[in-house]
């Protein structure tokens, strides 16, 4: 592809060559002469001078490089359409596996990709352009909307209702039972049952390995645009809302409620019951057990703001300094006040 049809096809402000031919894309540090990179974080500026790339996708006001440029507002998103047009993903032509298990009560769209070994239960519905990879199963009465597309060994739970445009990766599983449990009147525990299934909105992804529990009554619910990242765990009765990130590992306990647009990082733990608000970032291995406002970044295990976290960390390292200041001062307040230092008395009267 010619540069400059690139430029058009992005939108973006082409500064070079529009005739140089574009391959494909890489790394900044790795891209070659008929290759494309991006600088979206300013501490690879510098490698952007000296890369080897025929061109750079950048922000608007990025100072002039020797190798072309494709000025636009995102470039960070502006490279990930660019990577799309280069890269291909395996196509799953229509058409059933012969191994495949089809109840015949199920309504599965004809142009559907039914992998091998896949079984689809009793009153499931999947819309049209669906692919299921092998081992995939889907329990009776999912519902799916169109362009469903379940990864080898993805599991649908009975009853679980699935928006458009959703991606389920390798061995994502989607309600799951709750983790619920009473005890009886011997003190052993007791299964309650799990009876509400999960709802999934549209464009929502679901990373391998990640679980998303029924509720025990009612449903558990992910909003439209989600994205929930690798061995995250979403807790029975949840409600989190739309264009949310969970990030790997992170873990929401039962009936947590998490707003729109709220970044959990890596690890980050949610105590049961709990709302966070609209547009809440908490940064990696924080934990909250109270609601957190809309708005705000919360950092470190019990979570507080961000800001008085900074300033915590940056005091903890200097802790041992600090001990070593407060013994010298106790010593020189010794030494000119020994009576008073010596007589606790004294020293609590005061």
């Amino acid at each position: 592809m010619k540069l400059g049809e690139l430029a058009s096809h992005l939108g973006a402000e082409l500064r070079g060559n529009a005739d140089l031919e574009i391959t494909g894309v890489n790394g900044i540090e790795e891209a070659g002469p008929t290759e494309i990179t991006f600088v979206a974080n300013p501490k690879y500026t510098a490698l952007a001078r000296i890369t080897r790339a025929a061109a750079v996708v950048v922000e608007p006001d990025f100072q002039e490089i020797s190798a072309a440029t494709l000025r636009i507002k995102n470039p960070y998103h502006a490279f990930s359409r660019t990577l799309g047009l280069f890269y291909q993903p395996p196509a799953y032509p229509p058409g059933i596996h012969p191994t495949a298990v089809i109840d015949p009560t199920a309504d599965i769209a004809p142009d559907a990709h039914i992998g091998a070994y896949a079984v689809v239960g009793p009153n499931v519905r999947v819309g049209p352009h669906a692919t299921l990879l092998p081992h995939v199963v889907l329990y009776p009465g999912v519902k799916a909307g169109n362009h469903f597309f379940a990864h080898a060994h993805a599991v649908v739970r009975e009853n679980c209702v699935l928006g458009d445009h959703v991606t389920l990766e390798n061995g994502a599983i989607i309600g799951g039972d709750g983790f619920g449990f009473s005890k009886n009147e011997s003190g052993q525990w007791e299964k309650i049952p799990q009876s509400g299934p999960v709802r999934i909105g549209s464009r929502v992804d679901v990373q391998a390995n990640a679980t998303i529990d029924r509720a025990t009554v009612g449903a558990t619910e992910i909003g439209d645009g989600t994205k929930v990242d690798n061995l995250v765990q979403v807790a029975h009765g949840c409600r989190v809302g739309n264009d949310t990130l969970l990030c790997a590992q992170t873990g929401l306990a039962g009936s947590s409620i998490i707003g729109n647009n709220v970044i959990l990082a890596g690890q980050v733990g949610i105590a049961g019951h709990c709302t966070v608000g609209d547009g809440v970032i908490l940064t990696a291995q924080s934990a909250v057990s109270h609601d957190v406002p809309p708005g705000k970044m919360i950092s470190g295990s019990p979570g507080f703001d961000n800001r008085i976290w900074l300033r915590a960390v940056a005091l903890f390292q200097r802790l041992p300094e600090l001990a070593k200041r407060l013994d010298r001062l106790e010593k020189l307040v010794q030494k000119l006040f020994p009576a008073e230092s010596a007589s606790p008395e004294n020293r609590s009267g005061e």
